[in-house]
């Protein structure tokens, strides 16, 4: 499967944005779970949150929990990562990706999408 991640942008704190993950086109998630990670400057790329096939399940990273949610249309073969009350700290590049848990599956990575939140 190929990914493309879309929707990053600057935001001031408290602020909201939601990020896609889409499938490109004749490909399919399959019967996976999927991801979004991010990576800040100096810091090595780290989970942020995940989402079963049916949607029913969800997992996230202590620090997002609350502010983000995951959701998935596996109609549109599109997972998304709806974040509110961004913070400085929350300013890295996103990711998607299929997982295993909080782990994902190396060679299925999306492109990342740079999230900025700065006044």
């Amino acid at each position: 499967v190929q990914l493309q991640a879309s929707g990053g942008g600057l935001v001031r704190p408290g602020g909201s944005l939601r990020l896609s993950c889409a499938a490109a086109s004749g490909t399919t998630f399959g019967p996976y779970y999927m991801g979004w990670f991010r990576q800040a400057p100096g810091k090595e790329r780290a989970f942020v949150a995940g989402i079963g096939w049916s949607g029913e399940t969800k997992y996230y990273a202590d620090s997002v929990k609350g502010r983000f949610t995951i959701s998935r249309d596996n109609a549109k073969n599109t997972v998304y990562l709806q974040m509110n009350s961004l913070k400085p700290e929350d300013t890295a590049v996103y990711y998607c990706a299929p997982v295993v848990g909080r782990v994902a599956k190396d060679g299925y990575w999306s492109q990342g999408t740079q999230v900025t939140v700065s006044s």
